[in-house]
C-alpha cells in the first residue's frame, strides 16, 4: 500500500466518522449549525418589539440561502464524482434539510431550492455513475 492510499483510507474514515475532514467539515458544520438555528430564531422573534420581527427573519432566510449557496459552491468544486472525496456525496445532498427550516418559517425560495437541491446531487450522482458503466463496458 502506498502512502496516497493509506491517506485516503483516512480520509475515508474521518469522513464516515465524527465531524470528518476538509469540504465534508464545512458542509457538515454549515448544516449543522445554520438548520438548528430557526429555534433560537423563533425565540427571538417572540421576544423582540413587533417592528424588529421581519428584520430577524429578512436576516435567516438570508443565512439559508448563503448556506445553499455554500453547497453550490462545494458542488461546482468537486463536480466530478471521481474527484471528490469520500462520503461528499451524501454530504451535498444533506443539504435538502434546509427545507424544515424553511418550512417552519413559510420560506418559499427555500422550500423550493432545498428539496431541489437534493435532487440535484442525487441526479448527477446517477448520471455520473451510467456514464462510467457505459464507458467501461
Amino acid at each position: 500500500m502506498d502512502l496516497h492510499s493509506a491517506q485516503r483510507i483516512a480520509d475515508a474514515e474521518a469522513a464516515r466518522t465524527g465531524i470528518g475532514t476538509g469540504p465534508n467539515r464545512r458542509l457538515r458544520l454549515t448544516l449543522f449549525i445554520g438548520m438548528p438555528l430557526v429555534f433560537p430564531v423563533i425565540g427571538i422573534m417572540i421576544l423582540v418589539p413587533k417592528f424588529l420581527r421581519d428584520e430577524i427573519l429578512y436576516v435567516y432566510e438570508a443565512g439559508i440561502i448563503c448556506c445553499l449557496l455554500h453547497y453550490v459552491w462545494v458542488f461546482a468544486k468537486y463536480s466530478r464524482y471521481a474527484g471528490r472525496p469520500p462520503y461528499l456525496t451524501r454530504d451535498l445532498a444533506m443539504g435538502g434539510g434546509f427545507f424544515l427550516p424553511s418550512l417552519m418559517l413559510g420560506f418559499w425560495p427555500g422550500i423550493i431550492a432545498a428539496p431541489a437541491w437534493a435532487l440535484f446531487v442525487g441526479v448527477a450522482y446517477a448520471v455520473e455513475g451510467m456514464r462510467e458503466h457505459h464507458g467501461h463496458r
